[in-house]
């Protein structure tokens, strides 16, 4: 297995400034397709989305922005969002998105919270800055402005003005700049991004991330990506999971995207097949509507090869066997750290995975070998693996299992996942302006990560839930992912979501789910809770069932489980 410092070199020579990633291959293969933007059929070479990164740097040079400057990009359409981003970083500014759908007080918050020299934003989005006028600088403002030919235009939104309070420029005049590199001298401790955590359990925390936190984030698994494949997108680019784990990985590689605005389960197939896919990230949610549909002969007639999935749910092989995936993958990786491990599943027995003439990228073969090279540990889909596998370290995070006071736990005993980076700037600088929330979260030269875990005697990790989403049974701690992969194995449960809340006595939880039937299903609760009485352990019994058409989520397809609490509060009177 190759060691440390053979990494760190391999780091190094493939740039851990980003910017200069994307220079070497608009140099060097610059016709290469990299980006195709599915909502529009267009698609960018490698040259051109330079070209255009360049003229967006020179322009907001031209404004006033220079390196170290904050920049907001609060934005809908992903590939405008995209070339913002990368014209950003070239700059040296440091790129800080804002989740589109926040509006009130959260939006003020997070501008104010910034502090950007300048926001570029949409006109959909108008009224949302408009709304909070009063409690914002007065600075300058870019506005994109889709064409009518474009999938995102709206005629109401054209005709959105943007208060006077602020200087509205055209995004026409970010494309009007010179197309050569700035060559702007950035580190690989440098600061890239801003990007605010999801803050469903209080203000959001702005996570600045240096260059080189992308460049590890993404390093692992493109051991197993090649120039031959495309990743499918439709995270959005404001959170870590669309700009950095899935397009900045196909930058570094060499390889293409297929960006689209946001999750469709009904096209999602046909998206793979029009961009040529053969790899995806896939959040547990997202898998039970894609096996809701019935089986059809052709299932497996597409190019989607390798999927990425965490926390691991138990019907990934379900999945890859039915859509002729050769390998699932998992691990762990968030905002502030980063991807600290990973573990590869071997999904399909040979010719059952995905068709040789639809094949890209490398070899089943040559991906096992990459694994032994770099200490990925392989597993076999087929055979049972524990709920929550998350695979073994990568070789530049250290990490570890401790209790409240910090010390560490014996193998299965649960308690905090804690990460020690082992290479310098690859973990977040800081929470931008908490400087309390940052010692908390390094006490004890420990990377605190809100995860509930534990590990095996072999050093293998899994994870057990989010701290503070346990139910208290009274006598153990329930995972509320154990019953919901429970539930999902109904055949008329489309989605199930569980989560707790307190008993009136205060010291033990009632479970609570609420659920999503199948399409035509007539599944009512009755019938339900005798099934229930049959496959789930008394205490982890539903006490109440809610049936919904729907579940709120993030767009990045996580259940919002906190409004979902507030409405049964509010119904029992809890609130």
């Amino acid at each position: 297995m190759k060691d440390l410092q053979t990494i760190e070199q391999e780091m190094k020579d493939e740039c851990d400034v980003i910017t200069e990633r994307l220079e070497h291959w608009a140099a060097t293969t610059g016709d290469r397709r990299f980006v195709y933007h599915g909502e529009e059929d267009r698609a960018y070479s490698y040259a051109e989305f330079n070209a255009i990164a360049n003229s967006i740097a020179h322009q907001l040079r031209a404004m006033g922005v220079e390196k170290g400057d904050r920049v907001s990009v609060f934005l809908r359409n992903s590939m405008t969002n995209l070339l913002c981003m990368f014209g950003i970083l070239k700059l040296g500014a440091w790129n800080c998105p804002i989740n589109y759908n926040y509006v009130g007080e959260v939006l003020a918050y997070n501008i104010n919270d910034t502090g950007p020299k300048l926001l570029i934003t949409q006109s959909e989005l108008i009224p949302a800055l408009n709304d909070v006028k009063h409690d914002l600088p007065a600075i300058p403002v870019v506005v994109y402005q889709p064409a009518k030919r474009d999938h995102d235009y709206n005629a109401e939104a054209e005709a959105a003005k943007l208060d006077r309070k602020f200087k509205r420029i055209p995004f026409g005049e970010l494309l009007e700049g010179g197309k050569d590199n700035l060559n702007v001298e950035l580190a690989m401790s440098d600061v890239a991004n801003i990007m605010y955590t999801s803050g469903t359990t209080g203000p959001p925390k702005g996570v600045v991330q240096p260059f080189r936190h992308m460049n590890q984030f993404t390093f692992m698994y493109r051991r197993i990506t090649n120039q031959d494949d495309v990743i499918y997108n439709d995270l959005p680019i404001y959170h870590v999971g669309g700009a950095v784990w899935n397009v900045a990985r196909a930058l570094y590689a060499g390889a293409g995207v297929g960006q689209w605005n946001t999750f469709d389960p009904a096209a999602f197939w046909d998206r793979i097949k029009a961009c040529g896919a053969t790899a995806c990230t896939l959040a547990d949610s997202m898998i039970p509507s894609l096996l809701a549909p019935k089986l059809r002969p052709d299932d497996r007639e597409n190019p989607l090869n390798k999927i990425h999935t965490q926390p691991l749910p138990q019907y990934h092989h379900e999945l890859a066997t039915r859509f002729g995936v050769d390998i699932i993958t998992c691990g762990f990786g968030m905002t502030e750290c980063g991807h600290a491990m990973l573990a590869i599943l071997e999904e399909t027995a040979a010719g059952r995975g995905t068709p040789k003439h639809l094949y890209k990228g490398l070899s089943r073969e040559e991906i096992l070998a990459q694994a032994n090279a770099y200490g990925i540990p392989v597993r076999t889909g087929a055979a049972s693996v524990e709920k929550g596998y998350m695979g073994r370290p990568v070789v530049f995070q250290q990490a570890t299992i401790l209790n409240e006071v910090d010390e560490e736990c014996a193998p299965h005993d649960p308690g905090q996942l804690s990460l020690r980076p082992l290479l310098p700037h690859i973990l977040l600088k800081e929470y931008f302006n908490k400087p309390e929330a940052t010692q908390k979260v390094f006490a004890n030269q420990w990377f605190h990560t809100g995860d509930w875990a534990y590990r095996d005697e072999k050093g293998n990790f899994f994870m057990v839930d989010r701290i503070g989403a346990f139910i208290r049974t009274g006598k153990e701690n329930i995972s509320s992912y154990e019953i919901e992969d429970i539930l999902n194995g109904h055949p008329e449960v489309a989605v199930a979501a569980v989560f707790p809340i307190p008993t009136s006595a205060g010291n033990t939880d009632d479970v609570v789910s609420f659920i999503v039937r199948t399409d035509g299903a007539g599944l009512e609760e009755p019938a339900f809770r005798e099934w229930i009485a049959e496959h789930v352990p008394e205490q982890m019994r539903p006490k109440h069932i809610r049936f919904v058409a729907q579940l709120p989520r993030t767009p990045t397809n996580k259940i919002e489980k906190y409004k979902l609490k507030a409405q049964i509060l509010q119904e029992l009177g809890a609130a």
